[in-house]
């Protein structure tokens, strides 16, 4: 009966060290998945990263030569109000005394059509 106790001890201390040995597998599965998934996430972080720079020089690069054309256009635009500006008060003084006489210096006539009535 002892080798037989002793045959179901070794058995039993086999299936143990069996168990632990699966557990501890286990264990170092799920150490290496979550590794994995960190490393994945990692990489996808920097690839996300890289291709937001690749976004953002291209970006600029169209952005900045658009930026570059509205500060001409403004700076064409101010220029040409101020040209208009300058001109107005250049030639407003002559334009009223144009005006006024026109409008003030009446020549009354007879209309060329007019048929005097006899």
């Amino acid at each position: 009966m002892t080798s037989q106790s002793q045959g179901i001890q070794q058995l039993l201390q086999a299936e143990k060290r069996a168990k632990d040995k699966l557990e501890e597998a286990k264990k170092r599965k799920g150490k290496r998945l979550k590794q994995a998934k960190e490393e994945a996430i990692a990489e996808i972080d920097h690839y996300r990263l890289q291709r937001e720079k690749e976004f953002r020089n291209k970006q600029t690069n169209v952005m900045g030569s658009q930026g570059n054309l509205s500060a001409k256009i403004e700076e064409q635009t101010t220029e040409t109000v101020r040209n208009l500006t300058s001109s107005y008060h250049k030639n407003m003084e002559n334009m009223m005394k144009k005006l006024l006489s026109t409008i003030c210096d009446i020549k009354p006539e007879v209309h060329p059509n007019f048929r005097h009535a006899v």
